[in-house]
């Protein structure tokens, strides 16, 4: 059983991207998402993929998304473009973005894989939503499909545990809630059949409510039973 995990990290500038990518290595990272949306400088941003052979995502989050970019759309899809020609692994394109599927053709023009990720902060979503959903994701070019909900209560965990066993048939599937109570599917998605789970470099450094560290992430698996 594979329980792969992704660390996010939020750096500053090259330099600090360097460090934190070396600490997600050497805390048994499978991933690591690159937040683009508070780097100062991408002048050498092709300086990531070299320092490390653990594939990068790149992501670039506005502010309505709790990120911190604040540019126009064009500009946070001409970033991704810039990561993608950069050499990164994958790049992370919104589902809801109005560019989406010329961000898209473009990518696929340089052989780049995808991440197409929904996300919704109030909620979860019925079955059949949460399938149309998947099914748009695979259908406009997604390499891995994402798609991030939020708990409201313990047990909006279990219908998204649920669609993951069975979803991830379908494709590379990356599904959980998000928030303090949407820990439980963070944590055991994989074990139900998600490509891969995220996770914190370090307890407090989380990009996104509920994110656990990925110490407490292996300790837990761990202390489960559950192989790496």
């Amino acid at each position: 059983m594979s329980t792969q995990i992704c660390v996010s990290i939020l750096p500053k500038n090259i330099t600090d991207a360097i460090d934190l990518i070396g600490k997600a290595e050497a805390a048994g990272a499978g991933f690591v998402e690159i937040r683009m949306d508070r780097l100062e400088e991408t002048c050498n941003l092709a300086d990531l993929p070299k320092c490390t052979k653990l594939p990068l995502i790149a992501t670039n989050k506005l502010q309505s998304e709790g990120g911190f970019f604040a540019g126009s759309e064009a500009e946070r899809q001409h970033t991704l473009l810039y990561a993608a020609l950069a050499g990164f692994a994958f790049v992370d394109v919104d589902f809801s973005s109005s560019l989406r599927m010329q961000t898209i053709a473009k990518l696929k023009q340089l052989n780049q894989k995808i991440v197409v990720s929904y996300h919704k902060f109030d909620g979860i979503l019925d079955v059949s939503s949460l399938e149309r959903i998947l099914d748009e994701e695979i259908s406009i070019g997604a390499d891995i499909c994402k798609i991030v909900l939020t708990a409201n209560q313990i047990e909006d965990n279990l219908p998204i545990l649920n669609f993951v066993s069975f979803a991830s048939a379908k494709a590379k599937l990356v599904c959980f809630c998000m928030g303090e109570l949407g820990k439980l599917s963070r944590l055991l998605s994989p074990v139900f059949g998600a490509f891969f789970t995220f996770a914190a470099l370090e307890p407090g450094n989380h990009t996104a409510s509920g994110q656990m560290s990925i110490k407490d992430m292996k300790s837990a698996y761990k202390l489960l039973g559950i192989g790496q």
